[in-house]
């Protein structure tokens, strides 16, 4: 089924540069240069390019620091293509479309709950927790926009927070549905994969997750300055 999640009204313009994670200087098509938040605190392995387009949404909150944050930049790996910055966007998407059904593959549920506590001390945070079918179905939300070609992986850099939650979520089985969704925020990628480059240890626990039944959803979404549209799922590459 079609869907699309609105972006608010973008301005378009040229990174300057990154700086301290947080920040991002741009300089406006008019010539302006501003700073915007930078809601992505990793690396942004290879769309961190100084000198490519970007888009930047404009908050009229007077109390905030920042009036602007860096929401798109264009990366011309395989074909000119719009990625995610903004790291927050990824978990809004996927809650409007876990209420609108969008993901066959997750089946029949009638309930779904945001930031549930779960794991052996209950000091973690399942993104999604979904009730009403057979099982309860506990889906954690990955941001993805390191590539190579069209193959799309993660994580970029090591991630003890990740690994515990894979970890966490191998414990849940089999008494629930386990689900680790992976939000591809580009439209250029087919194909999935643990990145072992950057944290083997991740990998390593990614496949014997799956060996104990936890299911991996990558979903490949397409950005433009005007929204995102999901595509489907993406391939998960032999490994």
């Amino acid at each position: 089924m079609p869907f699309t999640y609105p972006f608010p009204p973008l301005l378009s313009g040229t990174l300057v540069k990154r700086y301290k994670r947080f920040f991002a200087d741009v300089q406006l098509d008019d010539g302006a240069i501003v700073t915007a938040h930078c809601p992505n605190t990793g690396p942004m392995t290879g769309v961190n390019r100084p000198g490519n387009r970007v888009w930047v949404s404009q908050s009229t909150n007077p109390k905030r620091s920042l009036a602007y944050t860096w929401e798109l930049i264009e990366i011309n790996d395989t074909q000119p293509t719009l990625v995610g910055a903004n790291t927050g966007l990824p978990n809004r998407v996927i809650k409007a479309a876990l209420e609108a059904h969008l993901f066959p593959e997750l089946g029949d549920y009638t309930t779904v709950r945001g930031e549930v506590r779960y794991g052996t001390d209950q000091k973690s945070r399942i993104d999604f927790l979904l009730t009403g079918g057979d099982l309860p179905i506990y889906v954690e939300v990955k941001n993805t926009t390191w590539a190579s070609g069209t193959l799309a992986m993660f994580p970029d850099t090591v991630t003890t927070r990740g690994q515990k939650h894979l970890q966490e979520l191998t414990a849940l089985r089999p008494h629930t549905r386990a689900v680790m969704l992976y939000y591809i925020n580009r439209g250029d990628c087919t194909h999935f994969a643990p990145g072992d480059a950057a944290d083997p240890t991740y990998g390593t626990l990614f496949r014997a997750a799956i060996a104990q039944g936890v299911e991996v959803l990558p979903c490949r979404f397409c950005n433009t300055p005007t929204g995102v549209e999901y595509l489907g799922k993406a391939a998960i590459a032999a490994t």
